[in-house]
């Protein structure tokens, strides 16, 4: 019987079905034909050429199915990284739109039985993140690349450098405000030439109103600034005017002011020491750090600390507002964070929970021995 004539319904019969997908079970890998039934089938596995196929893969069998493995897993992957990127999907689609290509390897040639086994030993290679849901299982491909890596640091670096750039404009600020309420900015300006005195005085004013109206314009609305202008007016007249009714003190007042001074506790604002430890009270760190306790490793600037985490050993750098001090049970060492007996080790005797204050024993110093009643609670901590 002749061939088909090209115009034929029989021939564009067969180039339709030539040019889709047929069933699996009647596709040969070795000989990578598509059969289009099973008498098809039947006949090409009678045929010499895939008798020779099979004389050739029964000599080392494993070395084929390692090939068509190898082959289908980098198809598949690449196909995955290329379309979908890192984004979560279906494996099932992936795997559908793998497929939609004629010429690709088929899963009955390779060493996995099954799709989800597939996907297990992506994951267990590290290839890929899956994880199995209700709807089936989900890949998102893990993009180990020099150059997204190296990109991925950059932002990293920059993101970080633009929080330093923050954290500095803010300290700079603070500072400024400071020296504004020290009064600094007068004791400098009173070392100047009468000639100059006003025109520095309005240059700082003008400095400071800028900076922080360049800073806070976006927190502050218009009706804020103008309260904080009014409110620090009252505060300079009032100064001004307690300053005028001050009177000189005398001989004897000031020495009666240097022996109380003497006898009463000097605290500080900061009290963060190395090598003691303390217990994270910030929310904004997650549930991973709040109420954990940590080892001041290094204090930076009297009010910031790099602490190493007990449990995890993580490091973080936080402030003292972020933290707390650690009170311990009876009989264990602290430190003495503030007041008069500042720097001192102790041993703490007991606690007054009325008072939130605690009794301690001073454990070194000149005053060894000594017991301290009333010491507050924020100004001692354990010891690591």
């Amino acid at each position: 019987m002749g061939k088909a004539d090209f115009l034929s319904p029989k021939a564009i019969s067969n180039r339709i079905k030539a040019k889709g997908l047929q069933k699996l079970r009647w596709y040969c890998q070795m000989c990578q034909k598509q059969c289009r039934d099973e008498n098809g089938f039947k006949c090409h596995c009678m045929s010499e050429s895939h008798q020779r196929q099979l004389l050739l893969a029964s000599e080392n069998p494993s070395k084929f199915m390692d090939y068509f493995s190898n082959e289908f897993k980098h198809d598949f992957v690449e196909l995955l990284r290329r379309r979908f990127g890192t984004k979560r999907v279906h494996n099932n689609i992936v795997y559908n739109e793998y497929i939609s290509h004629r010429e690709h390897i088929h899963m009955n040639s390779t060493r996995w039985e099954t799709l989800t086994d597939f996907t297990k030993w992506l994951g267990r290679e590290g290839l890929c993140k899956v994880d199995e849901t209700p709807k089936g299982w989900y890949i998102q491909y893990i993009d180990r690349d020099p150059e997204t890596i190296r990109r991925q640091e950059e932002l990293a670096r920059k993101k970080k450098h633009d929080l330093d750039d923050e954290e500095r404009s803010a300290r700079f600020i603070e500072e400024q405000v400071r020296r504004g309420r020290d009064g600094k900015e007068e004791d400098v300006s009173a070392n100047c030439p009468p000639s100059k005195r006003i025109y520095f005085l309005y240059y700082t004013l003008l400095t400071f109103y800028n900076i922080t109206k360049y800073c806070f314009s976006s927190l502050l609305g218009a009706s804020a600034l103008k309260a904080a202008a009014v409110t620090k007016r009252k505060d300079m007249s009032s100064s001004s005017s307690s300053k005028e009714g001050k009177r000189k003190k005398s001989a004897l007042e000031e020495i009666k002011e240097v022996e109380r001074q003497k006898h009463e506790p000097v605290k500080t604002d900061y009290w963060l020491q190395p090598n003691i430890i303390v217990k994270v009270v910030t929310k904004r760190l997650g549930d991973r750090y709040h109420k954990k306790k940590a080892v001041v490793v290094e204090v930076n600037e009297k009010y910031t600390a790099v602490v190493k985490m007990v449990d995890s050993g993580d490091k973080l750098k936080l402030d003292q507002n972020h933290v707390e001090t650690v009170i311990p049970a009876p009989g264990k060492r602290v430190l003495i964070l503030n007041g008069q007996y500042r720097d001192i080790e102790a041993i703490l005797e007991g606690i007054d929970e009325k008072n939130f204050s605690a009794t301690l024993t001073l454990d070194s110093g000149p005053q060894k021995g000594r017991r301290v009643d009333n010491i507050a609670y924020e100004d001692f901590s354990k010891l690591a």
